[in-house]
């Protein structure tokens, strides 16, 4: 046994029926020009956007988030399988994505299927408009089979173009 057991507790309790609800927090108004609903809207809408807008500090152009790699995605987003309506980025036929310092890039992809008809033509296209984003010095494509494609790989946006959503 512990002396513990037998010392007074350090605290008092006491019971009470009920407690005061505290002041809620008021913002006193300037009474001489009160922002109405709207201008208060568009301060709100001004902040968002501006906070959307900004881009990291220090970050390489070439990292996700900065410009050659963000100009990389947008120009593969303009690329769309002939037989299937959506672009190739969102059908997760792009595997990845690296841009070195020097605006290098490589893209890692792949195709619905080895037997797909523009298994020829399509990495060329790819190439092509990679090489000319600005800021990219050269391109190269990695055509790969592994893992192959299916169609977890597709995005919620594709799903929904093609009704699988």
């Amino acid at each position: 046994m512990t002396q513990a057991s037998s010392e007074q507790p350090k605290f008092a309790v006491e019971e009470v029926d009920s407690v005061p609800t505290p002041p809620r927090a008021r913002v006193e108004l300037d009474e001489t020009s009160p922002e109405t609903p709207a201008e208060k809207l568009e301060r709100k809408r001004d902040y968002l956007e501006g906070f959307l807008a900004e881009k990291p500090e220090g970050l390489s152009p070439g990292a996700p988030g900065g410009d050659i790699y963000e100009g990389v995605i947008a120009a593969l987003k303009e690329i769309f399988d002939p037989e299937i309506p959506v672009n190739i980025y969102e059908l997760g036929l792009i595997y990845g994505v690296d841009v070195t310092d020097e605006g290098s890039v490589t893209v890692a992809m792949t195709l619905t299927t080895p037997h797909c008809p523009v298994a020829e033509s399509m990495p060329g296209e790819v190439e092509l408009r990679v090489s000319a984003v600005p800021g990219v010095r050269d391109a190269e494509v990695n055509l790969v089979w592994d893992p192959p494609w299916d169609m977890a790989k597709m995005s919620d946006e594709a799903k929904l173009e093609l009704g699988m959503l």
